[in-house]
């Protein structure tokens, strides 16, 4: 096999392997890979919308609206309008910020632990690689034409 075939190959058995550690730890802590994502993506103190979410975390808006929901049923969540919108901008309350807080301490700490050991063997520009790498193929595959 060619080194270049084999190089990518790992990066997605690595990328999947990414996954299913965020999938079990959801499922550890009793909620939906999808609702973490979610949750991940309020947790930086910025506002967002269903459909931003939507396209940056590759959630189906269908989905996304589900876990809202929940999450405005347990107060975790609120709606607020928008002036340049007629979609919500969707925000933690108070608990919601105390519930996420508790849910991603351990899933940030172990991220901090990962990429810091990374860095320290890689550099800095491990991560710039793993972005470029991204950025290039996803402009690659989109000049493919599927048959």
């Amino acid at each position: 096999m060619d080194d270049s075939v084999e190089a990518v190959r790992r990066l997605m058995l690595a990328t999947t392997r990414i996954d299913e550690a965020y999938y079990v730890i959801a499922k550890r802590l009793g909620i939906r890979e999808n609702t973490l994502a979610l949750l991940y993506a309020l947790d930086d103190g910025k506002a967002h919308y269903q459909s931003e979410i939507s396209a940056s975390w590759l959630i189906p808006k269908t989905t996304i609206s589900t876990s809202v929901h929940e999450l405005i049923n347990n107060g975790y969540v609120e709606l607020l309008p928008s002036e340049n919108s007629r979609e919500k901008i969707i925000c933690l309350t108070d608990s919601g910020r105390a519930y996420t807080s508790r849910i991603l301490r351990n899933v940030y700490k172990a991220e901090q632990s990962a990429i810091k050991s990374a860095i320290d063997l890689y550099s800095q520009s491990f991560v710039e690689a793993i972005e470029y790498f991204a950025h290039r193929l996803c402009d690659e595959l989109e000049k493919e034409t599927i048959e």
